[in-house]
């Protein structure tokens, strides 16, 4: 899939999470549901950070262009230590050890441990690079034409009116996690959940998606799952651009209606 597509998948994905959890008695604050919608739709770009065309490589200038070197670089390191007998040879490292579930989890449970080691100025950090990349999937037309600093300001300042927001009694740092000392640490679930459904979403394309890496299946470990390819499309092709990203909007909106309890 294409930024704009992941970064609506991932909004649409907590939003419903929202909806869930109010069925479930654990209704989200209005902030919590927000921000999360936020940081989902930002880190549903960030699994793409092992190729240097993809948007998040644009997002920071220079210092996420040669992140996703890094990343490139030692993701193809991995696929080449732990790949079987089955998988292909590879020439980059594009859609494995960031396509995983396992890096999923790490970058999800990384951002929670740094929030409630580093108080809020992490926060704040964890914010505004969600914030950054939310604005470059979400409004990715207006990103494009516009300076990148404006765009990092318009992420500042989210990311700031947010965490002022959210730490007023009530308004959700201490959502789910209400333990003295556990405040935000949920802030890692919708960075998970954005990375799954960024893999999911890329599942359903002609490549597939190695999600379930290291569980080998037969003799691959590096196995890429997908629908039947007579389901798959390209990504950029009309499906996602006609089906999908409306059918991700017309889902979020009714997540959010019914997380809010107006339906």
């Amino acid at each position: 899939m294409m930024g704009p597509a992941h970064s609506l998948s991932g909004a649409a994905a907590w939003l419903g999470v929202g909806a869930a959890a109010a069925a479930a008695g654990h209704s989200m604050p209005w902030p919590v549901l927000v921000a999360g919608a936020l940081i989902c739709a930002g880190a549903a770009l960030a699994p793409d950070l092992d190729h240097k065309a993809a948007t998040i490589s644009r997002a920071f200038g220079p210092v996420s262009k040669g992140l996703c070197e890094v990343i490139d670089k030692l993701s193809y390191s991995v696929y080449k230590a732990t790949k079987k007998q089955g998988d292909p040879r590879r020439s980059g490292g594009h859609r494995t050890l960031t396509h995983t579930w396992v890096w999923a989890v790490l970058i999800g449970a990384g951002a929670s441990a740094l929030a409630l080691v580093g108080g809020r100025w992490a926060v704040l950090g964890i914010l505004f690079v969600h914030m950054v990349l939310a604005v470059e999937g979400l409004l990715w037309r207006a990103a494009r034409v516009s300076s990148d600093v404006l765009v990092w300001l318009l992420g500042a300042a989210s990311a700031w009116i947010l965490a002022d927001v959210l730490h007023q009694p009530g308004n959700g740092s201490d959502w789910l996690f209400s333990a003295p000392g556990q405040e935000y640490l949920w802030l890692g679930l919708p960075i998970v959940l954005g990375a799954l459904v960024h893999d999911i979403g890329d599942a359903l394309t002609v490549s597939g998606c190695p999600i379930l890496w290291p569980i080998p299946i037969g003799r691959k470990r590096w196995y890429a799952l997908g629908p039947p390819k007579g389901m798959r499309f390209r990504a950029g092709s009309w499906v996602e651009l006609k089906v999908l990203m409306p059918v991700f909007m017309l889902l979020g909106g009714m997540g959010g209606l019914a997380a809010l309890g107006v339906i």
